[in-house]
């Protein structure tokens, strides 16, 4: 090999590592997303339904399916499908599915606002995101809101209290600030 082409083949992987390195750095980091980037562009926007059906000593009644079960607003509203299998970030309120005996729920709905699902109707179903953790959430925080961070799967799923349009395998929860 000549020594102009050893140079021009140093040049060449020094501008491939170049390029690549912006890509390792985004696929690490998880694509922040809002509640509005659920929704398809050009489908309805249904606004929430925020008239309380149960007054809120009434929750644990609701979750324990004594309490009458509220309608979903939209129960196969469309999704954004080019989300699938995305790294993604998302912050919302937790509503549990499944409780362990330590008092943690590991299989929970995550909506945009609080009380969705248990005293007010459950809004859409692309704007609920079904929730899988191992490490789970205390049930005695659940009063503010989460980050949770997955691999979000399009993939629809049904519960007793409503129908989500999306699924997560929890990788990180924690607590939701205002920066």
């Amino acid at each position: 090999m000549t020594k102009q082409a050893r140079s021009h083949a140093r040049k060449l992987c020094a501008l491939v590592v170049v390029l690549l390195l912006p890509l390792s750095a985004w696929a690490a980091e998880p694509r922040e997303l809002d509640w509005p980037a659920l929704i398809p562009e050009g489908a309805p926007v249904i606004p929430p339904q925020l008239t309380p059906l149960h007054d809120l000593s009434q929750i644990s009644s609701a979750l324990a399916e004594s309490a009458p079960a509220a309608r979903q607003q939209a129960p196969d509203a469309p999704v954004v499908k080019t989300l699938n299998g995305l790294q993604v970030k998302l912050p919302g309120y937790i509503v549990p599915l499944e409780v362990s005996e330590e008092g943690r729920t590991t299989e929970f709905l995550l909506v945009p606002y609080y009380g969705a699902c248990i005293h007010v109707p459950p809004p859409p179903s692309n704007q609920i995101v079904h929730i899988f953790s191992e490490m789970g959430v205390r049930i005695e925080d659940l009063y503010q809101p989460y980050w949770i961070e997955g691999t979000m799967q399009v993939k629809a799923s049904s519960s007793e209290l409503a129908d989500a349009g999306y699924q997560m395998e929890a990788e990180k929860i924690y607590a939701y600030e205002l920066k």
